[in-house]
């Protein structure tokens, strides 16, 4: 048996803490209703997108604009190195109900923590075959869902595993597609009305996508949704019927889908057509590539569509989850969805028939007849998250059809810009109705191979053609949208990718990470920041908030990301607002560590200032580690003099500070360092 749950029995006496394995049914989640689902979350953080609007909007005011820089680490849990080799990525959302988190590293290794302490509760280890070569842009999972007294897992090999939520043992394991077919899965499994529902990655693999839903209490295939329609079917016409290219012609799901219980439909975004770069085997629209699907969510019929891109040829997928929200439009209360594809523009859609309700017109595009080219793509009113041309071209590289989006190619390279969301989701504000994007700028090439359809193995690669980077460097760009109108309200351009998931919350705060290992609280309302703090590694994962035991907390996973290139760790984080006595608690330990009745506050304001500016970022916020800095508050420090010879002299990797800051500041910051032992905290 390729699978291993090992145990960890904790007794924490001083909270009264309640472990995962204990029996009182309150630490076991319910079938959850659909109306408990479809609320935003206060004591819990029960699905990958907060609630199934896919919003990840908190209603949480107790952190807010004004005390948010008191927010302070409750526990930073190591996840037992799992997923920190070069190929692993960690994008999970945290999962919590009761005492109890659940989150799920690249390696798919699943890991249950008491939120009291941070302490591992249970470990399922998946023991991934290593000989896996069917994932693209690295080895993750985006979460895993929680329904039934059961956690739910989709691994990439294709099987989706339900383990026992109090132990971590399997209770049930299906294959549902085998990774040597080409399907993986990588989004979170989907818990709604007894059904677990998951869709599949692997579209650069000559693979036809599909939605699957299982019974949650047996693991048995309850439907089947394909979005390359068959001959005969609905959209089926938009491929062409000279050959099988509809067989591998992708459109796979990587994200987890989104519902409405009072419209009983399930909503979900698609990726790209096979093959990717060459549209001349492939002729039509080829739907449903490229589009927001509706099927209704016990059956898995097909309801309607909306294509974003037609006949893609410049892999404008669409990666990020669809979010539903009900606004004022007209004086009239409209249920309606958006999603914000990798071209950078924002779909505003009536969710109950597909109909956009802010304006979408089809406009003429220029031709590439070899390439079989749609002669118009929909283009939405409004403003997109990111540029959409390209005004002058890159060293090596001439500019075609003055740089605009959807300018084809052939076998000479031609530049496109490539901006806009993946697959880190967006936020949406119930009460701004504002939607909060994350996104990356970059203008890339493309080619095609050639014109010969060749019939594929599923899981052999399948891309047509080829893409990559120029020497533009690649920026990231986080925006706010008014989703009355689909304009930008602020926006904020990033030295390095955007590439973090966001939550949103009432206390007009959003939360989002940095590839150098910052997290972030900014001003929902201008896009200011407001608290900073430095982990261990890249946070490319989406936070989640919640209140446990009267108290707003704030978790997340800081693990690095192979397709952002940040830093890899292992880490899970949790934040709160620090005590009311952390002041009085501060002064004494500068006393006791110091031998000083009365320190100068300006002192310690200094210390402060200056480590954060000139250590934190290799040593962390809170002196925990970060950036292959030591973990100061592990350390043991206690001797200022020793201290200050370090800091003025450097030691080992560390450089010296002597040149750079004068003798009072390497004072101070030395008594600032000795308030950092988490022994005496």
């Amino acid at each position: 048996m390729h699978i291993r749950a090992t145990f960890i029995l904790v007794i924490i006496a001083c909270t009264g803490q309640t472990l995962a394995g204990d029996d009182d049914p309150s630490s076991i989640a319910p079938a959850f209703s659909a109306s408990e689902l479809s609320q935003p979350p206060t004591d819990g953080w029960l699905t990958n997108g907060g609630d199934l609007f896919n919003r990840r909007f908190s209603p949480l005011t107790e952190i807010n604009h004004d005390n948010v820089s008191n927010l302070q680490p409750v526990w930073r849990t190591h996840l037992k190195g799992s997923g920190i080799g070069p190929q692993f990525s960690g994008e999970a959302q945290p999962i919590v109900f009761g005492n109890v988190m659940y989150v799920i590293t690249g390696a798919n290794d699943v890991f249950a923590l008491s939120v009291d302490s941070g302490e591992i509760l249970w470990t399922y280890e998946a023991i991934l075959d290593p000989a896996i070569d069917t994932i693209c842009c690295g080895w993750t999972s985006r979460g895993v869902g929680l329904g039934d007294g059961k956690v739910f897992v989709g691994q990439l090999d294709g099987k989706l595993v339900a383990l026992d939520q109090r132990s971590g043992e399997v209770v049930w394991s299906v294959q549902s597609e085998r990774w040597q077919d080409g399907l993986t899965i990588t989004s979170a499994p989907l818990y709604y009305d007894g059904l677990i529902i998951t869709g599949f990655a692997g579209a650069e693999y000559g693979v036809r996508g599909l939605v699957k839903a299982y019974n949650s209490a047996d693991g048995s295939l309850e439907w089947t949704f394909y979005t390359i329609p068959a001959p005969g079917e609905p959209g089926g016409e938009s491929w062409p019927n000279t050959n099988d290219a509809w067989k591998n012609g992708g459109a796979t799901v990587w994200q987890t889908p989104a519902v409405d219980a009072e419209l009983g439909l399930l909503y979900f975004a698609t990726g790209n057509p096979g093959p990717d770069f060459n549209g001349s085997v492939r002729p039509g629209d080829n739907l449903y590539s490229s589009s927001i699907v509706a099927i209704e969510a016990k059956t898995g019929k097909y309801r309607w569509h909306f294509q974003q891109v037609h006949h893609d040829l410049w892999d404008l997928d669409s990666a990020n989850p669809v979010v539903l929200f009900d606004i004022q439009l007209d004086g009239k209360k409209r249920k309606a969805l958006v999603q914000v594809g990798k071209n950078g523009w924002a779909y505003i859609l009536d969710r109950t028939n597909g109909r956009p309700l802010i304006g979408i017109s089809e406009q003429p595009v220029m031709q590439e007849p070899r390439q079989a080219t749609s002669s118009t793509q929909p283009v939405p009113v409004g403003d997109p998250v990111v540029p959409q041309g390209i005004d002058i071209a890159p060293e090596g590289f001439a500019l075609l059809n003055g740089g605009k989006q959807y300018t084809p190619y052939w076998k000479e390279r031609v530049v496109n810009r490539l901006a806009g969301t993946n697959w880190p989701p967006s936020a949406y504000d119930s009460e701004k109705q504002l939607l909060f994007v994350c996104s990356s700028d970059r203008v890339y090439f493309y080619s095609t191979d050639g014109d010969e359809y060749e019939p594929i193995a599923a899981g052999d690669e399948y891309y047509g053609g080829s893409f990559g980077s120029t020497p533009l460097p690649v920026t990231g760009v986080l925006t706010a949208m008014d989703m009355k109108t689909n304009r930008v309200v602020w926006s904020q351009r990033w030295p390095d990718r955007c590439y973090s998931g966001v939550a949103v919350t009432a206390g007009d705060l959003l939360f989002v990470g940095r590839n150098d290992g910052r997290f972030m609280a900014l001003d929902s309302n201008t896009g200011m920041k407001l608290w900073e703090f430095q982990t261990d590694a890249g946070v490319n994962a989406p936070p989640s908030v919640f209140e446990y035991s009267g108290k707003q907390h704030v978790a997340v996973m800081s693990a690095g990301n192979l397709f952002a290139g940040s830093q890899r760790g292992d880490s899970i984080w949790l934040f709160a607002l620090a005590e009311p006595d952390t002041e009085k608690k501060t002064r004494l330990l500068r006393e006791a560590l110091l031998g000083e009745a009365d320190i100068d506050p300006r002192v310690f304001a200094t210390g402060r200032s200056v480590y954060i500016r000139a250590c934190a970022f290799c040593h962390g916020s809170n002196g925990d580690g970060a950036h292959n800095g030591i973990a100061l508050s592990q350390s043991g420090l206690r001797v200022p003099a020793a201290i200050k010879k370090t800091i003025s002299d450097g030691r080992n990797q560390m450089p010296a500070f002597s040149e750079l800051l004068d003798s009072e500041e390497i004072d101070a910051v030395a008594r600032y360092v000795l308030t950092l032992q988490s022994d005496l905290r």
